[in-house]
């Protein structure tokens, strides 16, 4: 994660707000991004970082909403090797998989460690 990433991750957690992290730990063949290219999903829209774009990523934010949900963390197997004439903007060549994960905020994550 770049720095800035890092900042806005701190400063939403700080807001105590649960946010789900998303990371790249599988590619193969032509992918946008690399194996641990991050991105924060945020359950307003205010997502920080990329693992792609086009409809991968759209896959992959809906997911984090789930995750953000109901804490259960997912793999996204994301395929951009659809055929080149379909109407798709996301076609690459290859597929990565994505783990999503909640972290919890604030509040959140005080109860989660035992607090009150």
């Amino acid at each position: 994660m770049g720095a800035t990433l890092y900042h806005y991750l701190k400063e939403m957690l700080e807001e105590e707000e649960s946010v789900a992290v998303a990371t790249i730990v599988d590619a193969k063949g032509s992918v946008p991004r690399e194996v641990g290219a991050k991105m924060v999903i945020h359950p307003l829209g205010r997502h920080v970082g990329t693992v792609g774009g086009g409809c991968g990523e759209a896959d992959v934010i809906r997911a984090g909403l789930d995750v953000i949900h109901d804490g259960i963390p997912r793999t996204v197997h994301v395929d951009l090797t659809e055929d080149i004439s379909m109407a798709s903007l996301g076609v690459c060549g290859g597929v990565m998989d994505v783990f999503v994960e909640r972290w919890n905020g604030g509040r959140e994550a005080d109860l989660e460690e035992g607090g009150e």
